[in-house]
């Protein structure tokens, strides 16, 4: 009776993994979750189309004040970066919980399996069941083996049971985990989206309020491409730039000749560093949300050093500076894709390379946590990510101290450095 008992729960175990109504929804079921699904959708575009009033409410608001418009800008790229890494973090953690729910269906399989042979031998012996001891004493040594036997299947079946029950159950919550997951996901994409859009906006004011002429801005960004096209190296790069372009050139004369006491760290309407580059050891963010691949003095692929950090990055990150700063330079050079160097005064420069769009032009004053430039999707390969064999895009920086590159490591801080290398 207790073999009965148990190939029966173990029968019906087998039918509830096998049962079509576990793996699939009826045709009225299908058509309800689409009508919800499409109310839900109808429900976010409305919501997002009031979204985006408010926001252009919100930039032509602030688009004639410099000091709001700073402010506004640094605030929604921390905001947006905030959210780009939440999400990179929410997709790590629901790549592991698929990687769970694939070794657990494939457990269940296995144990599946192992079921229907212990039945199916259970079947066999049911059609010639041993001989009883009463009715034929002599047999008695073969009951006794067959009793041993029916025990240890007994036993082993029982026990796959209890894994088996204890695997489903575990199934579950890693399918209500990855659901919850990609409802997150979900909502933050939608807010991110919309944050990225007040940014976009931000910027194009943030470039209009800067009054230049636009055929003067057009005739420096011809030059510096020209320059670019001549220079061999950064070096040479950024002595060309700031010896004949009026716009690097003035930059290059005011952070010579900037005096850093009295002007406030979150004063966003400094036009001038708030510290000396060389006090900020241990205070800088990261440019990018992401996973450092190669750091400063690691072994390139040509005999040499690595003379910078490569991060890679998620699709169309935004890139904010970490320093304040004057634009040396903004557009493609070589094989670093679009290159963008800052001077931080005293003989420092930062150097980031490998996003496709920069958003800020040559001579202009950066702030520490500007929005300044965006990733591409990772389908246009620089140099350092071809030679690192990243599918993913990859943020190149580089530090360097007049002429010569140096490690950036002691300028981060400690928590953001340690994250991305962890």
């Amino acid at each position: 009776m207790a073999i009965r008992g148990l190939g029966s729960a173990l029968f019906c175990t087998l039918a509830l993994l096998a049962s079509p109504s576990a793996r699939a929804q009826t045709p009225a079921d299908a058509l309800a979750g689409k009508a919800t699904e499409l109310r839900g959708v109808q429900d976010t575009l409305k919501a997002s189309e009031e979204q985006r009033r408010k926001i252009e409410a919100d930039v032509e608001a602030i688009r004639l004040d410099h000091v709001r418009l700073n402010q506004a800008l640094i605030e929604t790229t921390a905001k947006v970066q905030d959210a780009e890494g939440k999400r990179a973090d929410a997709g790590a953690r629901l790549d592991k919980l698929s990687e769970q729910a694939l070794a657990l269906n494939h457990a269940l399989e296995e144990r599946r399996d192992s079921i229907a042979d212990v039945l199916g031998a259970l079947e066999r012996m049911g059609e010639n069941p041993p001989p009883a001891i009463l009715v034929k004493p002599d047999d008695m040594i073969e009951a006794v083996r067959a009793a041993i036997v029916i025990s240890s299947m007994t036993g082993d079946m029982q026990a796959q049971a209890l894994a088996q029950t204890r695997d489903l159950q575990k199934l579950e919550a890693v399918k209500a985990g990855i659901g919850r997951e990609r409802d997150d996901l979900d909502a933050s994409a939608r807010a991110l989206a919309l944050d990225k859009e007040k940014l976009a906006d931000l910027v194009v004011a943030r470039q209009q309020s800067l009054d230049q002429a636009q055929t003067a801005l057009q005739a420096e960004r011809e030059r510096a491409s020209e320059l670019a096209n001549q220079a061999l190296t950064l070096k040479d790069l950024i002595a060309r730039m700031e010896t004949s372009i009026p716009g690097a050139k003035a930059g290059a004369e005011a952070a010579a000749a900037a005096a850093i006491l009295g002007v406030g760290k979150n004063d966003p309407s400094r036009l001038k560093p708030a510290v000396a580059f060389a006090e900020a050891k241990g205070t800088l963010a990261l440019p990018v949300v992401g996973a450092v691949l190669k750091s400063f003095g690691a072994a390139d692929d040509y005999g040499g050093a690595e003379k910078g950090l490569s991060i890679a990055t998620p699709p169309k990150a935004t890139v904010s500076t970490p320093i304040d700063g004057w634009v040396v330079y903004a557009g493609l050079y070589r094989t670093y894709g679009q290159l963008l160097i800052l001077n931080a005064g005293d003989g420092y420069y930062m150097v980031l390379a490998g996003m496709e769009r920069i958003n800020v032009s040559v001579g202009q004053f950066v702030l520490a946590g500007e929005a300044v430039a965006a990733m591409g999707d990772g389908s246009a390969r620089t140099a350092t990510a071809a030679a690192i064999g990243a599918a993913q895009p990859v943020l190149y920086i580089e530090l360097r101290k007049n002429e010569t590159a140096i490690d950036p490591g002691p300028w981060w801080a400690k928590n953001v450095i340690e994250k991305a290398h962890g």
